[in-house]
């Protein structure tokens, strides 16, 4: 269902957007700490979830030291709120934890406790951006699954394209995901990223039944190796480059998409609102 087929006078649910990739090292993080303050430009409230709940990425990337993160509240601790910090342009962030054990190692009750807690800020968010951890931990399956899209980043590695792949049998075949938006990055020629997306596709078309989208293609740059040293997002330290460009253009191509409701009894961001933006009869019962 498309939510432009809704009409109703709640306001519409955030949109979910999962960064992931499955293997360490393709710059995930980097994407979506870029990917959220592109979007914050493009007027939108945005908040960055670092759901790399064990190590912290979002805050050593842009030098915060956050004194409560997502231990605090999975502990009972505070609420989501209460850990909240402003970021650049404006996006809100959550912070991870940074060296517990136990943070990547939550139950699938804990799992599900922690989406339903995003609901207390369902009318203060407009995009959701999760940034995942590596692996195919039990955390990065999911997040991802109970977002509205997924964002797979892969590079020119066998490596990435295989736990790329991976990731993308098990969230189809374990929780029904059947579009996934492929994102290649630090490419030397757009070619190059074209190629490694078809590789990806020749693959999933054998053994799976999903649609794969080529969403964009951001070049290999110096300037993002120099942002991380500075511990500054690539978009304010050189706004200009090559790898900068490409992460806006997704953003903006991101904006199009369409908005999609699932609200079908799975695990999800915000479902609460998914279901209020849903049309009902004339005694609130949905259609």
């Amino acid at each position: 269902m498309s939510i432009d087929q809704v009409i109703t006078n709640n306001k519409p649910p955030a949109r979910v957007f999962a960064v992931t990739g499955a293997k360490g090292g393709i710059g995930k993080t980097s994407v979506a700490v870029n990917l959220a303050i592109a979007m914050s430009d493009r007027g939108h409230d945005v908040t960055l979830f670092d759901a790399d709940l064990g190590l912290a990425n979002v805050a050593v990337l842009l030098g915060l030291h956050p004194l409560r993160n997502l231990s605090h509240v999975i502990q009972g601790e505070c609420s989501l709120k209460d850990i909240l910090l402003k970021g650049p342009h404006d996006i809100n962030i959550i912070p991870a934890a940074s060296g517990l054990k136990m943070m990547s190692q939550l139950t699938p009750t804990q799992h599900s406790a922690l989406v339903h807690a995003f609901d207390e800020l369902a009318d203060t968010t407009e995009i959701l951006i999760i940034d995942t951890s590596a692996g195919l931990t039990d955390n990065v399956i999911s997040f991802c699954s109970a977002a509205q899209e997924v964002i797979v980043v892969v590079c020119n590695e066998p490596a990435s394209l295989t736990d790329a792949y991976a990731l993308i049998k098990i969230l189809h075949q374990q929780h029904g995901v059947t579009r996934f938006r492929v994102l290649a990055n630090m490419v030397e020629r757009h070619e190059e990223g074209r190629e490694l997306f078809l590789k990806l596709v020749r693959v999933t078309e054998k053994f799976l039944d999903v649609v794969l989208d080529l969403v964009g293609v951001v070049p290999r740059d110096r300037n993002v190796m120099k942002s991380l040293q500075q511990q500054q997002p690539l978009l304010l330290c050189y706004p200009s480059s090559p790898a900068a460009i490409a992460l806006k253009d997704l953003a903006e191509a991101a904006d199009k998409w369409p908005r999609r409701l699932v609200a079908n009894g799975k695990l999800e961001f915000f479902a609460d609102r998914v279901m209020r933006s849903q049309p009902t009869n004339q005694y609130g019962v949905p259609r």
